[in-house]
């Protein structure tokens, strides 16, 4: 008799690694973990970075891998911490608090099908009503104004933003938009080669617009998908006008690479007269303390300088190059084996013959 070989069952690597990063205490975590198990696709992880106490009174353990992070860490190590312990090809980050919706993940996952498509915004909706959207993800301007994207109040059903969904991914110049940290979807590589992960010194509220200004940079695109609906929680922000002013002053000086200097300089100037106007009249001093801080570190954003130039440098060498033209205005190959370009016209034309006397 022949021995026989042991079969080793090889453990398939899930597609899609949901990370929940949990700060604020054990209430809001779980409610986000039953919404998550309740409709939990296939071939997902679930992973959450724990800041706070949690003594797992359900022995979720089985279902979920809990990483520990120092007891002082923000909702930026939080996720940091899950996106590195995660194993799958797409990383989504819903903060505890925030819930999720039947099939919220498989239209999402569906997109990436699509190799140009780096992040999916989900459309978030109300607490009280599910039918009234609140946000898609960010936009990010090139004076450095970091929003919320949220639909109009007029149009902002469900139905509404869903029938309109063609012209909120239509790009538009100037402009970048992201997933909010507290709800996205990312290619795990995507996260790798842009970051990696998130700057932490942007801080909660300002490292998602950080992170989309790299993508952009990348050429990746970045999609709404109206199918993908999860339900708000607290928004992440940092508690102070001096934190606030600082880590918007970061943001705009690591994202400058590759841009006019000037005319960026005076549209962030008008940017921060507003925000200056905004914060009137206790918060403005502590606020322009901050970005006085952070413009007088310019020289700690070289390397993100250098990054944001490598990854631009990277896209023009993959883009398909127009071809050049000719004289007469025609296409000329480099390949074609030609040796000079088309004659000028007024070479071509046949001299006239004269008459002799």
């Amino acid at each position: 008799m022949h021995a026989t070989t042991p079969i080793r069952l090889v453990e398939e690597s899930p597609r899609l690694s949901i990370v929940i990063p949990a700060v604020h205490g054990a209430q809001a975590l779980e409610e986000t973990l039953l919404s998550v198990l309740e409709n939990r696709p296939e071939q997902c992880e679930v992973i959450v970075a724990l800041a706070c106490e949690y003594d797992d009174p359900w022995n979720l353990r089985e279902e979920v891998t809990f990483v520990r992070a120092p007891a002082d860490a923000s909702t930026v190590g939080c996720v940091n911490l899950g996106i590195s312990s995660a194993s799958g090809e797409i990383v989504h980050v819903l903060s505890a608090g925030w819930k999720a919706t039947p099939g919220w993940t498989d239209l999402a996952l569906e997109r990436f099908a699509d190799p140009a498509i780096a992040a999916v915004i989900p459309l978030t909706v109300d607490q009280g009503d599910s039918q009234r959207v609140v946000a898609m993800g960010l936009t990010y301007s090139r004076g450095g104004r970091r929003r919320r994207r949220v639909p109009p109040a007029s149009r902002s059903s469900l139905t509404a933003v869903t029938l309109g969904i063609a012209s909120l991914n239509r790009p538009r110049r100037g402009r970048i938009t992201g997933p909010l940290i507290d709800a996205g979807f990312w290619r795990a590589d995507t996260l790798a080669s842009a970051g990696p992960g998130f700057a932490a010194c942007c801080g909660a509220e300002m490292a998602d617009a950080d992170l989309a200004v790299a993508i952009a940079a990348a050429g990746g695109e970045t999609v709404v998908e109206p199918g993908a609906v999860v339900v708000a929680g607290p928004m992440t922000s940092d508690a102070g006008r001096f934190r606030e002013g600082l880590h918007a002053e970061r943001l705009f000086w690591r994202s400058v690479a590759g841009s006019s200097l000037l005319p960026t300089l005076l549209v962030h100037l008008v940017v921060v007269l507003r925000h200056a106007v905004v914060t009137l009249p206790l918060g403005t001093p502590a606020m322009l303390a901050g970005r006085l801080i952070a413009a007088v570190q310019f020289g700690s954003y070289g390397n993100r300088y250098r990054q944001l130039r490598a990854l631009r440098d990277a896209r023009a060498a993959t883009e398909p190059r127009a071809p050049e033209l000719g004289g007469d205005g025609v296409s000329v190959r480099a390949d074609s084996g030609e040796s000079t370009l088309p004659r000028p016209r007024h070479l071509n034309r046949q001299p006239e013959l004269r008459r002799s006397a």
